[in-house]
């Protein structure tokens, strides 16, 4: 328990850092390019105080990290260091010039306590006696690539139809099936990740898959991303009608 709050120490320290950095560039996307490497850097610290590598700890800190490196290399990509996101603009908007102090308590510090939270299953893996591996850790690896395949193909498609112009609504490729099938592949992954958390003796740290998968439909994703997008592209409207939100499923006619 000592370990893990040391971790969360730690990652609280980077989202100062972070809030530094946000302030000299007056950018807080930054906080999200940070996203995935703040669940290794408290992994790396749980990992770092145990008695041995273990091969389940050392699979999933692999896995963990292939994640979180193409999410903020998509992120980095796309523009996360050089222009500030709308929901942040629109944050700094509301705020005005207090904006400076209520970013480090209300984004730079809540991102490293959610990902402190939400990576339970992974603290679980690193904190707790090694058992041998079975088929329960097969099964969260195979979820977990399937996961990132799913997010990545997804970020590409939409990436590519942003090069074209971005007109209209992506309905092709893996948005035939999902409004957001770059979440579905997120939630993916921390399911996988969840499996190792019941492999390793914990079941209970499945709070963390059930709190990122309630932040992914109801919070930071979905519901927010769909507030606004149909005054922005009206052929959303239709889009919606036919096509599932999250879960992928077969097209709707009409």
């Amino acid at each position: 328990m000592t370990t893990s709050f040391l971790a969360l120490g730690v990652a609280l320290a980077c989202g100062v850092v972070l809030w530094l950095v946000s302030l000299a560039l007056r950018n807080s996307s930054i906080v999200d390019v940070a996203w995935g490497p703040l669940f290794v850097v408290v992994a790396a610290v749980e990992w770092a105080a145990a008695d041995d590598g273990g091969g389940r700890r050392l699979l999933v800190l692999a896995l963990l990290g292939a994640w979180a490196a193409r999410l903020a290399l998509h992120l980095i990509a796309r523009g996360g260091l050089a222009h500030e996101d709308r929901r942040y603009a629109a944050m700094r908007a509301r705020a005005g010039l207090r904006w400076w102090i209520t970013s480090l308590p209300f984004v730079f510090l809540l991102q490293p306590v959610l990902a402190w939270f939400v990576g339970a299953p992974v603290q679980a893996v690193m904190l707790r006696a090694q058992t041998p591996l079975g088929w329960l850790d097969a099964a969260g690896a195979a979820i977990v690539v399937l996961g990132v395949g799913v997010e990545a193909t997804a970020d590409a498609q939409l990436a590519g139809f942003r090069r074209r112009g971005g007109e209209g609504v992506l309905d092709t490729g893996l948005w035939r099936y999902s409004r957001h099938p770059n979440y579905f592949g997120d939630f993916l992954v921390w399911w996988g990740l969840g499996a190792f958390g019941v492999a390793a003796g914990a079941p209970w740290t499945v709070a963390g898959p059930l709190v990122m998968s309630f932040l992914l439909l109801r919070v930071s994703g979905v519901t927010l991303l769909e507030q606004t997008i149909v005054d922005r592209r009206p052929a959303y409207a239709a889009y919606k009608r036919r096509t599932n939100a999250f879960f992928p499923g077969r097209p709707r006619h009409g």
